[in-house]
């Protein structure tokens, strides 16, 4: 072979070195056909499972979706003070909307199932469409449309899943009011979280479609209520429906218990005792009696025993399925604002209720001794345009000692009283009436509780224009006996008559004992935290002017002249106390005018006080007809006296 230039020199041991032998061809080909067939067969697959499978895939990764959940925890239970129930929970059903799914609807799809859904748990469509519009800031978190529903429309909702994508049945935990509506204000209610209270409670956990309390301790003390909500995970197809057993990240945790001062039994007896007060107004004349509140304190603790409020409602209405006529009902300004608790946010005028504060007051500023004779007349002119103010009872005229004017109720005796006042520049009885407790909220730890007020020559000031904002003699006498401006709560009044019966020391009110772990099954209930009531604060009260007070208390149930003798001067126990009679304005249907409030407030036993307990009829009439007889019913039930065992009558009074 020869050599050609620019080439390597041939290698002996190759015949043909630069030559493609038919052997080698055969493989090449042979390879090249492999590689084709194996690429045409990759590229068939491929086709073969986007064109052919492709729906069908795509409905098997629908139907193997991953949704997290969130579990309400139960909420604890409210018991009174001896541990009786009065909240627990029951098993109930939510039906919820998941925003996520039912926006990748079309808007068409979308309608018949909110029609359909719409038609079976009688919602309206645009309550559905504004569940959803909550949800779409959230779009995983389900938005609760109905609760409790009844068990066949969740087994019709179930069987025809395919219906409803995009809406789910979940289990849950409704309240169970153990005793009706008693202590309705008292326990509140439970409902979903509005716009407005998320945007405040983000930071402490709360999330859209929470539910939580309202009003009363379900609100005063959800945080320990509420319990801590589990989280997890389950696996759904394309209709919602769960396809798998849930995994939790964090199982829900219950929340704990609530223990009341409150004694179950007494204040069924309160609540009892105001609708006996509206009654026996009502037989004495008194048509507009219309409502009323009592309060029963230990006038050593503060600890609240009772606290009733009428009118009432039972709290159940607002649990399950809510009817709107329920609650346009309970919103009726004929039914009296219902859910108002008036014990602690009820303003009325004290009326003679509010003297034992003018006269502590002078004493302690020592322009009036108990002992120093002041004339009783049936009237008194008081400032330059000579008004008239006149005493209740037109025929008294005669000189008295405070524990007589006391148990007289004598109006002319503290009009004179409070015109002393009136020359001071300090304001002495408004001063000393804040330290009592007045003008502010009592601190009793459910609300929304009433400040009251405590009118003062600076307020009118601020209030009025022109003449009006000038304080005259006048303003001074009707502060004297709880008249004109002046408003307070019952519970006020409650506390201040505690001051009188335990020797000065200003209690707090409380209603709570503890906050309880569950007891279980060998285990007594653990306690996580007490409410021990606060110390009283002693004011450094004349403890011989607060023993005048008392006598006077004493003798308005049971000298032949006080006020509410023939109520209580027969009964078991020695009772001490003070009736009054306040105008307040008042608006009712088809009447608007001046009406008498009736007051009593006191305490038992006298010399050994247990229990303090104040009453208020709303536009009741004297406190001796309506107030003082329901205050004694309570006073039956404490002391277990039988009602009928001894005379007690009523009596027209101050």
């Amino acid at each position: 072979m020869s050599s050609l230039p620019g080439f390597l020199p041939p290698d002996p041991r190759v015949e043909e070195p630069y030559r493609v032998s038919p052997q080698i061809a055969i493989r090449i080909g042979i390879i090249g056909i492999i590689a084709i067939a194996l690429f045409a067969a990759l590229f068939f697959r491929l086709w073969a499972l986007q064109v052919i499978s492709g729906e069908r895939y795509l409905e098997e990764a629908r139907n193997n979706q991953i949704r997290t959940f969130r579990a309400p925890a139960p909420r604890g239970a409210i018991s009174d003070r001896n541990g009786r129930l009065l909240v627990t929970n029951k098993p109930g059903t939510l039906v919820q909307l998941w925003p996520a799914a039912l926006l990748e609807l079309t808007p068409e799809r979308r309608r018949a199932v909110f029609r359909r859904l719409g038609e079976l748990l009688n919602l309206p469509q645009n309550e559905l469409n504004a569940a959803l519009r909550r949800g779409k800031t959230d779009p995983l978190t389900p938005v609760t449309v109905k609760e409790g529903v009844h068990d066949q429309k969740v087994m019709y909702l179930k069987e025809h899943q395919a219906k409803f994508p995009g809406v789910q049945v979940t289990d849950t935990h409704l309240r169970r009011y153990v005793e009706s509506g008693i202590a309705a204000q008292i326990l509140g209610y439970v409902s979903e979280i509005s716009p407005e209270q998320l945007e405040g409670r983000k930071d402490k956990g709360y999330v859209a479609g929470d539910r939580i309390g309202q009003a009363g301790v379900e609100a005063s003390f959800d945080r320990y209520l509420r319990g801590v909500a589990g989280e997890g995970d389950v696996r759904v197809d394309a209709l919602g429906r769960v396809t798998s057993e849930p995994k939790f990240s964090q199982h829900p945790e219950a929340g704990y218990s609530v223990r009341l001062t409150i004694d179950t039994e007494l204040q069924r007896a309160a609540e009892d005792a105001v609708r006996y007060g509206i009654r026996l107004a009502h037989e004495d004349g008194e048509w507009a009696a219309n409502g009323g509140a009592i309060v029963a304190m230990d006038p050593n603790t503060g600890e609240v025993l009772a606290l009733a409020s009428n009118p009432t409602f039972d709290p159940s209405v607002y649990v399950g399925r809510v009817q709107p006529g329920e609650l346009r009902r309970l919103a009726d300004p004929a039914a009296n604002h219902p859910t108002l608790n008036r014990a602690v946010g009820g303003l009325y005028p004290p009326g003679s209720t509010f003297k034992p504060v003018t006269a502590l007051a002078a004493m302690q500023e020592g322009f009036l001794s108990p002992t120093e004779l002041i004339q009783c007349t049936p009237k008194i002119t008081i400032g330059e345009d000579n008004q008239v103010f006149r005493n209740w009872d037109p025929f008294k005229n005669e000189p008295m000692e405070l524990t007589t004017a006391i148990a007289n109720s004598c109006d002319t005796y503290f009009y004179q009283v409070a015109l002393e006042a009136y020359e001071r520049p300090d304001t002495p009885i408004q001063r000393w009436a804040r330290r009592f407790g007045f003008g502010s909220a009592s601190g009793v730890g459910i609300g929304p509780e009433g400040d009251g007020l405590i009118p003062t020559p600076a307020w009118r000031r601020r209030t009025f224009k022109g003449i009006d904002r000038i304080w005259t003699s006048g303003d001074s006498a009707q502060l004297g006996i709880g008249q004109g401006d002046v408003l307070v709560t019952p519970v006020q009044m409650a506390r201040f008559y505690a001051l009188l019966a335990n020797g000065g020391r200003l209690v707090e009110p409380s209603l709570v004992k503890q906050i309880e772990q569950p007891s279980t099954e060998g285990n007594a209930a653990v306690v996580i935290r007490p409410f021990a009531p606060p110390k009283p604060r002693d004011l450094g009260l004349d403890p011989a002017a607060l023993r005048f007070l008392q006598e006077g208390l004493y003798d308005a149930t049971h000298a032949s002249y006080g006020t509410a003798t023939s109520v209580f001067s027969d009964f078991p126990r020695p009772i001490a106390g003070k009736t009054g009679t306040a105008e307040k304005y008042v608006e009712l249907p088809g009447y608007k005018g001046l009406r008498d409030q009736s007051w009593w407030c006191g305490f038992g036993p006298y010399g050994d006080p247990e229990l303090v307990v104040c009453a208020v009829i709303e536009n009741g009439g004297h406190g001796g007809v309506a107030a003082a007889p329901a205050a004694l019913k309570v006073f039956e039930k404490f002391f277990g006296v039988e009602p009928g065992s001894y005379s007690s009558g009523s009596v027209e009074s101050d």
